[in-house]
């Protein structure tokens, strides 16, 4: 009997994301296959006005490492990647239509990608439901839990977790609930490919001092986290944190969907500075600025790009804006948070520096307690570390990480002041709250009557 072709289907929405794949291709972490396809995916906002990473400078250089690339977003047009999924009466249909569409044929297929909890990711997992798995994480979000409760017919699909060891010896929180084993892609083999792309990037670049103090944005009002007005000021925060700190030369190197204006904002600003400001408007990877420019400074607000810089570059870095985003986050399970906290624990503030950094071998403690809180029902093996962080080391500092409504709900650790924790078990006070609320539900319930009867 002939054995089946073996193809691996290789999903990536970013070019950080598939400098990680090539990463892992070129560091044997893939396993064996007889073709490897990379299936692009354009997930912007409006992807027919936003070129795919495809298109950027450098990504002929990673090209050499797949069998052929193919688009998602073709695939599935005129549906937007990150909306689509398919119906499950549909999938039997669909898989049938890939695998002409593609060239699989009977082809034994195994697929790599991000995110695995949201679409494009999960509606290719569930065309085809027999495909192993192997999940690989490209930023921070990795220390963080799974986003939501996996359907186990997926979960227990995934074979490894990829990521890069952005926060040496702290290991991911996702997909831990699956058992699944976390896997280190070396950064020094991550870095060759970087440089790969910086090579083919080096005439994209506009001329711009060396040495100079470099400004991260990452456009956070598109995620609703921040409004656009607060973003400007943010990032017009960056530029006195930066110049405060002696820095005349600085870069800024927007987000690729970022508005123009925001740019001459910063202009306005570092001319009333007296500052020079060049703005990096070319689309590529920060860590090929890194390595064209080497910057003094690297300043951001929770970039994945700051820990690339400090650990992968040596490069000094400062956040700024962290404790807006911990204040702001909503609902408390946002994804966003692992990575705000990962940044505002460990790096040093811009407009602070002479204030200690958080104690990275507590951080492990931290992620759990914040895990935990952010998702119990997925990981509530987490509950007696969470218990144990929060006796121990909630204060003034590490309260920043947690809101007492959360801690609350969750019976945990400070959801009280400690000279009030013996009220929760107070039988008399119980009493009074029960009739507390009996009285308040009466009074919305006449409140309620009376407003109908009027009407």
């Amino acid at each position: 009997m002939t054995a089946r072709r073996r193809t691996q289907l290789l999903l990536a929405s970013t070019l950080y994301g598939a400098a990680t794949l090539a990463a892992a291709l070129d560091a044997g972490l893939l396993g064996q296959a007889d073709r490897r396809l990379l299936l692009v995916a354009n997930t912007a906002a409006v992807p027919e006005t936003t070129p795919a990473f495809d298109e950027a400078p450098g990504f002929e250089r990673l090209r050499t490492r797949f069998d052929g690339v193919l688009s998602w977003n073709e695939t599935i047009r005129p549906f937007h990647p990150t909306a689509w999924s398919p119906r499950p009466d549909d999938v039997p249909l669909w898989e049938r239509h890939l695998r002409l569409l593609w060239g699989l044929g009977e082809d034994e297929v195994t697929i790599a990608l991000e995110s695995i909890q949201v679409n494009p990711a999960l509606a290719l997992v569930q065309l085809f439901p027999d495909a192993p798995l192997e999940v690989y994480a490209d930023g921070l979000m990795s220390y963080g839990p799974t986003r939501s409760k996996l359907d186990p017919l997926i979960g227990t699909r995934v074979a490894r977790l990829l990521h890069l060891d952005l926060v040496p010896g702290l290991e991911p929180l996702l997909l831990r609930e699956f058992g699944v084993e976390p896997h280190v892609v070396p950064g020094e083999v991550f870095t060759k490919v970087l440089a790969e792309l910086a090579d083919a990037a080096d005439g994209s670049l506009p001329r711009a001092p060396e040495g100079a103090a470099l400004l991260l944005g990452q456009y956070l009002s598109a995620l609703d986290i921040l409004s656009p007005e607060e973003e400007e000021r943010l990032h017009v925060r960056m530029l006195r944190g930066a110049v405060g700190r002696g820095h005349r030369d600085v870069v800024f190197k927007p987000h690729p969907s970022a508005p123009a204006r925001w740019s001459r904002m910063l202009e306005e600003e570092a001319a009333r500075l007296g500052a020079a400001l060049t703005v990096l408007d070319a689309p590529v990877l920060a860590e090929v600025v890194y390595q064209r420019l080497r910057p003094a400074l690297v300043v951001a607000c929770f970039s994945t790009a700051l820990l690339t810089a400090n650990t992968f570059y040596g490069l000094p870095v400062a956040r700024c804006g962290t404790d807006l985003l911990l204040e702001r986050l909503t609902p408390y399970q946002n994804s966003n948070r692992v990575p705000v906290t990962i940044v505002d624990a460990l790096l040093p503030d811009l407009d602070d520096p002479v204030r200690p950094c958080g104690d990275p071998e507590r951080l492990g403690g931290l992620l759990a307690a914040v895990g935990f809180a952010m998702q119990p029902q997925v990981n509530p093996g987490l509950r007696p570390a969470a218990e144990r962080y929060l006796a121990a080391h909630l204060d003034a500092r590490t309260r920043r990480y947690f809101k007492r409504r959360r801690l609350t709900s969750l019976a945990l650790p400070g959801a009280v002041p400690s000279q009030l924790a013996f009220l929760p078990r107070s039988p008399a006070v119980r009493t009074v709250a029960r009739r507390a609320r009996a009285l308040r539900r009466r009074l919305v319930g006449r409140k309620t009557r009376k407003t109908v009867t009027t009407a």
